[in-house]
């Protein structure tokens, strides 16, 4: 391929040094217009005409008047010349620095204006495009956009200047512009808008900036060339060579080790390939182990086995070099890779090596065992002995690997152990139970050894304990499917307390125009009754999505469980035996008092129902301190830390296991059909964890079931005394005049809620999103003295409504409405908002009341 020049076309041979014959083109300084100069020219003739025709008498005033307007005109000008309040297009330019500049720069420069017509355009644009003449120049989309090639980087741009952004592009043009032979040529476009403050008004302008960038693109190709040949060179080398970052991606892998290990290099994809992938084994975390300081360059020498594509061993010898940025994170290494097939090294080295890996061996704290083609341990290390212990009734020197873990587990160690012998390298890891305690499991990786020595080793075998592991991967899937249910319970509950809230709404207004007597009074009465049974349904859905409205003060327990024991004794019967055991010196809570109350009240009502016979139900409370928390088994999960515990214990007939996993998901119930909704324990989960405590649950089938309640301690802040307020009295007069503005993208609560605020004697403004509110308020000038509004809307939400609204009435009074909880959506508030809350399903009393008074408020 044929260079391409990287001289200028010859259009600018006259140019040399930086100077220039000035721009082709320069309009900038022309703001006048022929236009007006017409029109004026066409007014006085139109004067002199009608003069024409008039007599002497007629025309003496109207000529006498001209004159006169005119010498007007013209001393006004003078004085306003003079003043530098007009400028005269003599006037020198105000920057001739910034000119000369444009004049002078060797990228091509053009200004349009609004419409397209080409303003400014210094000589190196007119070099560029071939034009001799200034009526000559064209604009760059003329000149670029009747090459093909070019034609579609053109129009971006185009539509990028009439945006007003900013855009680049470069293209390839088979010729120099404006000839029809020579090299191929590149070019880089640019445009950006221009705005210019002409002193009374600002004038949009485009700048287009063109640059001849062939000889960058031809020393790039150089230096690409030249690339192409060092990689040759490395790639043929008579050693490896591989590059990895520091996760153990491989970013580079030369020819002579692809062949080693059978990789591709044509399909290689950088990263694709990781470190574990070519390493035998284990031997990945020695390169991974490197360490340095910040700014070090690190060396080492490492022995090991890499694997190929078809499962074979090659022992090599890496000369690795890895750097560390600032950060201290290791950067991409740098590894040379020597073959060591056997017979080139040295016994006395060999013997050493055994040394040390016998060192190792025993030393490490993985479980390592190797076995022969029988499945018979042939030796194993300390830690093998310590975590599997003895195989069950496996005599010494004849111990089965499959004796020491439990039955479920032989059959697919063996099927693994068999595959090792058979030579496979892909044998995927197995979490087995162990024989000597079903509760313990730990992970098996089996690697088959190809060439077993004189004991006839066929695999090795490492052992992970993983009891721990497994535990805490119950507890997460558990916590996880718990959570996937409440987001379900939140948002149908939601869903069903807007339409509770029209049912209810609606039942209000009818039940208000009929009386006792009337036949259907009696029907909207059950209506209603039904729908506030389902709000009690929806509300334990609140609870176990944490979605509630909870009202947390300070509580002190052993008060709370002293009052309750009353009702609990009404509940429980007479053949249930109530005991309640008070700790002593209780800590402080923060809790929703009849929120907890319920908690209890369902816990205990559970129990009953578990003693159908009768027996005994125990109510403890104590403080667990930190050294007791950290000390306690069974609680997964919770934090180290001060509690209050509440221990719920009963005497009946237990929880099977396969049950207990269920017992805190909502609508699961081992009642009978009709007697229970199955939402009291998902119920008080909801609670507690709101509360920001922790439930565990114990059972014994036949003995009884315990659940231990963990509440954080309260610590309480010193505060003023609470000033004394005086007790308040229900309001009786829920009517007035105020203008309400009502926010509700439900259409029938907002239709209920709209007509009960207006039968109340307020004038209301609907909205159905926030943005119809914005525009509310604007139509009536913000002449609103109550915004009522819902939280979630689609487009604006309440609090975001709230925020605007807050930009110009800071004072504005308002109440949310919502079928969540109020804390769900108060961190979304400006800090310190002050607000009111009505949680759905409401009635028309309480929204009435609810308004009264934000109304009253200070």
């Amino acid at each position: 391929m044929s260079e391409p020049s990287s001289q200028p076309s010859g259009h600018s041979a006259g140019r040399q040094n930086g100077q220039a014959s000035g721009p082709v083109i320069d309009r900038s300084e022309r703001s006048g217009s022929i236009g007006l100069l017409v029109l004026l020219a066409l007014i006085l003739v139109g004067a002199a005409g009608a003069i024409a025709f008039m007599s002497r008498e007629q025309a003496e005033p109207y000529v006498l008047g001209m004159l006169g307007l005119l010498a007007v005109v013209g001393v006004f000008c003078l004085f306003a010349g003079a003043i530098g309040l007009l400028r005269f297009s003599g006037q020198a330019r105000a920057n001739p620095l910034a000119q000369a500049f444009l004049d002078t720069t060797d990228i091509g420069t053009v200004i349009t204006d609004a419409s397209g017509r080409i303003i400014y355009a210094n000589g190196s644009y007119a070099d560029l495009t071939g034009s001799l003449e200034p009526g000559e120049v064209r604009s760059v989309e003329r000149v670029f956009a009747s090459d093909p090639d070019a034609a579609d980087a053109i129009f971006r741009l185009s539509q990028a200047a009439r945006s007003g952004m900013r855009a680049q592009e470069e293209v390839r043009l088979p010729y120099p512009i404006g000839q029809s032979e020579g090299a191929p040529r590149w070019y880089r476009i640019r445009v950006r808008p221009l705005d210019v403050d002409e002193e009374s008004g600002k004038r949009v302008c485009t700048v287009w900036l063109v640059a001849d960038i062939t000889r960058d693109r031809v020393e790039q190709e150089s230096s690409f060339q030249e690339l192409q040949r060092v990689i040759n060179f490395l790639d043929h080398a008579p050693a490896g060579f591989f590059s990895a970052d520091g996760m153990g991606r491989i970013v580079y892998l030369n020819a002579t080790l692809a062949d080693w290990l059978g990789h591709d290099l044509a399909q290689f994809e950088a990263g694709a390939l990781q470190l574990c992938d070519i390493v035998r084994g284990d031997g990945a975390e020695l390169i991974h182990s490197i360490a340095g300081q910040p700014g070090d360059v690190k060396s080492e020498t490492i022995d090991l086995d890499l694997v190929t594509r078809q499962g074979r061993t090659v022992p090599v010898r890496l000369l690795h070099r890895v750097p560390f940025g600032a950060d201290g994170k290791a950067g991409e290494s740098r590894t040379l890779v020597l073959n060591r097939s056997p017979g080139e090294e040295a016994q006395e080295a060999l013997r050493a090596a055994e040394v040390r890996f016998a060192r190792f061996f025993n030393n490490t704290p993985i479980a390592i065992a190797s076995v022969d083609r029988d499945g018979k341990v042939v030796r194993s290390n300390a830690p093998f002995l310590r975590l599997l212990g003895k195989p069950e009734g496996g005599e010494e020197d004849k111990r089965m690997l499959v004796d020491f873990v439990a039955g479920n587990g032989r059959e697919m160690l063996s099927a693994a152990l068999a595959a090792a012998a058979e030579g496979r390298s892909e044998i995927h890891p197995m979490d087995i139970e162990l024989a000597q305690d079903g509760e313990r499991s730990a992970t098996f990786y089996i690697s088959a050894v190809e060439d077993g020595d004189a004991d006839g080793e066929a695999a090795i075998v490492y052992a992970l304990e993983t009891t721990k592991q497994r535990a805490l991967e119950m507890q997460f899937a558990q916590s996880q499917k718990m959570q996937a249910i409440g987001h379900l319970a939140g948002g149908v509950a939601h869903d069903f307390n807007n339409v509770l809230t029209a049912i209810i709404g609606f039942s209000d207004l009818l039940l208000a125009n009929h009386r006792p007597t009337d036949p259907s009074f009696q029907d909207i009465m059950n209506i209603k009754q039904n729908a506030n049974r389902a709000a009690g349904l929806v509300r334990q859905l609140l609870a176990f999505s944490r979605r509630q409205t909870l009202r947390p003060k300070e509580l002190a327990l052993n008060d709370v469980m002293a009052d309750l024991s009353i009702l609990l004794d009404r509940l429980l019967g007479e053949k249930v035996e109530l005991k309640v055991v008070h700790g002593r010196d209780l800590w402080p809570i923060m809790a929703d008092q009849n929120q907890l109350e319920q908690v209890v009240v369902n816990l205990a009502v559970n129990a009953r129902d578990a003693m159908p016979e009768g027996g005994r139900l125990t109510i403890r409370t104590s403080n667990i301190d930190a050294e007791k928390s950290r000390a306690m088994e069974d609680t997964r999960g919770m934090p180290d830390g001060e509690y209050v515990l509440i221990e719920v214990v009963d005497t009946g007939s237990g929880i099977p296991a396969d049950i207990m996993e269920k017992i805190f998901d909502p609508f699961f119930s081992t009642k009978e059909v009709g007697k229970g909704t199955g939402l009291g324990l998902s119920t008080v989960y909801g609670i507690i964890k709101q509360t920001g405590g922790y439930i565990y649950p114990s059972s014994v089938v036949g003995e009884g079931t315990t659940f231990r309640i963990f509440l954080p301690r309260h610590v309480s802040e010193e505060k003023e005394a609470p000033k004394e307020v005086a007790a308040e009295t229900p309001m009786t007069d829920l009517t007035g005049s105020a203008t309400i503005l009502l926010v509700e993208d439900e259409e029938a609560v907002r239709a209920f809620a709209a007509r009960a605020l207006a039968s109340r004697g307020y004038k209301v403004h609907e909205a159905g999103s926030g943005a119809e509110a914005l525009q509310v308020m604007e139509e009536t000038d913000g002449a609103v003295d109550l915004v009522v509004s819902d939280v979630v809307m689609p487009e604006l939400d309440g609090p975001s409504l709230l925020r605007e609204l807050r930009k110009t009435r800071p004072d504005l009074k308002i109440i949310f409405i919502s079928g969540y909880a109020e804390g769900a959506f108060e961190k979304n508030l400006p800090e310190n908002e002050k607000f009111s809350f009505l949680p759905k399903p409401f009635s028309l009393k309480e929204l009435a009341t609810a308004v009264k008074e934000a109304l009253s408020a200070e």
